[in-house]
């Protein structure tokens, strides 16, 4: 996976040192220089952090970007990113361009897990879910009401604040997510 050389060259790129990425995204330094030098895969939540660090996506980081206008990713070329620890699964759908602000994504959540606390995006960034298998519990901020989605159902928020997804499901929850910014 290319994600940690990718960071690395984004940090360099901004003229970040590690100890100022660590203090921006709230992961160690240690870590940092770990996923930096490929010996550590980080979380899905980890990998969110750093991406508002740096002020770009987890899907940026995964890879390079084509430059056409008109681009065909085929399934066997999506970028792909599992967590191994809960086994949640993020397949980028669209290409990514950061400048267009737009990103097309399959989320998958197996029986009973979660993907963890992801960070608040900017002010502005927006989120869309519709829920095409499963049973999703979405909770965002510290909001006192959480959200339950079936099988086809959406939500939209402002996503500038901690957001979570569980599946309440003993299936796989499949949701389909476009993060607009």
């Amino acid at each position: 996976m290319d994600f940690g050389k990718n960071v690395r060259k984004e940090r360099k790129q901004k003229n970040l040192t590690l100890e100022e990425l660590a203090e921006r995204s709230k992961v160690s330094k240690s870590m940092l220089s770990m996923i930096e030098r490929g010996e550590k895969t980080p979380t899905i939540t980890i990998a969110s952090q750093i991406a508002e660090a740096l002020d770009t996506t987890i899907s940026h980081l995964l890879g390079e970007q084509k430059k056409s206008e008109i681009i065909v990713t085929r399934s066997n070329q999506r970028l792909i990113y599992k967590d191994e620890t809960s086994g949640f699964e993020r397949h980028l759908l669209s290409p990514s361009f950061p400048a267009k602000g737009v990103e097309f994504i399959l989320n998958i959540i197996p029986p009973y897990k979660e993907t963890g606390s992801f960070p608040p995006h900017k002010q502005g960034v927006e989120e869309y879910i519709y829920v095409a298998k499963g049973k999703l519990q979405v909770e965002l901020g510290n909001l006192p009401d959480c959200y339950i989605l079936e099988e086809g159902d959406s939500i939209y928020f402002q996503a500038d604040l901690t957001h979570r997804f569980i599946n309440l499901s003993d299936e796989e929850c499949h949701y389909f997510l476009i993060i607009h910014s």
